[in-house]
């Protein structure tokens, strides 16, 4: 079955080259002019993942992409940003958000298919399920499932990704270019001030106190740590 993407974009040339070259890719795409009726169909057919223009009317692709966040049937769908805006506080707020990538436009549509596919490879369960407890984290890698103090607790493809990794690794001190290289692999379209917004953003759904952190250390002058609780 293809995967069905959603995409929000009102230039409908853009809209044309991205639903032709997804739909050449094996993709359904299922676009959007403005954000009236996305998330009300997004609940009944949840698509594979989500491409958001941020200024389009009606709305803002940010705050779509919070709503998306925030609700209970979507909040683990991919999303990436397709937008004009490339300051790098844009790209920040994306990521801070809970986007999964930010393509700026002028895009390639080879980079753009490549990039929706290094997305929803996030998102693949691995060959070999695990489930590891460690304090009051349960890290469920076959179900894709993070519970925190006995919560299930709604994480995005690549938020998994980079808790499993850290996981894995426990008590060894990463870079930011490490983490990339390991979590991201695409690492052509991010930078290592990303890895700082997912920790930031792991920090507040598996600490008790994300300003005092039981797990993810920051090392100063160098990176990040995790710690298993003995």
């Amino acid at each position: 079955m293809k995967q069905q993407i959603f995409l929000v974009e009102d230039d409908a040339d853009i809209t044309r080259l991205v639903r032709h070259h997804l739909d050449a890719a094996g993709y359904v795409v299922r676009s959007y002019a403005s954000l009236a009726g996305v998330l009300t169909d997004a609940v009944k057919q949840h698509p594979a993942l989500f491409l958001l223009d941020i200024m389009v009317p009606g709305g803002s692709g940010l705050a779509l992409c919070e709503q998306i966040r925030q609700s209970e049937t979507l909040a683990a769908t991919p999303i990436i940003f397709l937008t004009a805006k490339a300051a790098e506080s844009d790209r920040v707020l994306g990521f801070e958000l809970g986007a999964d990538d930010y393509i700026t436009k002028p895009f390639s549509p080879r980079e753009l298919v490549a990039r929706v596919r290094a997305v929803l490879r996030r998102f693949e369960p691995p060959l070999l399920a695990s489930v590891r407890e460690l304090g009051d984290l349960r890290i469920d890698t076959g179900a894709m499932t993070l519970t925190v103090r006995g919560n299930t607790v709604a994480t995005t493809a690549t938020e998994f990704r980079l808790l499993d990794y850290f996981a894995r690794h426990a008590g060894r001190v990463f870079t930011r270019d490490q983490l990339l290289d390991a979590v991201w692999r695409d690492t052509a379209f991010v930078t290592p001030r990303s890895v700082d917004v997912y920790v930031r953003r792991l920090r507040e759904k598996i600490e008790s106190n994300p300003e005092d952190p039981r797990y993810l250390k920051t090392v100063r002058g160098t990176g990040y740590r995790f710690e298993a609780p003995r």
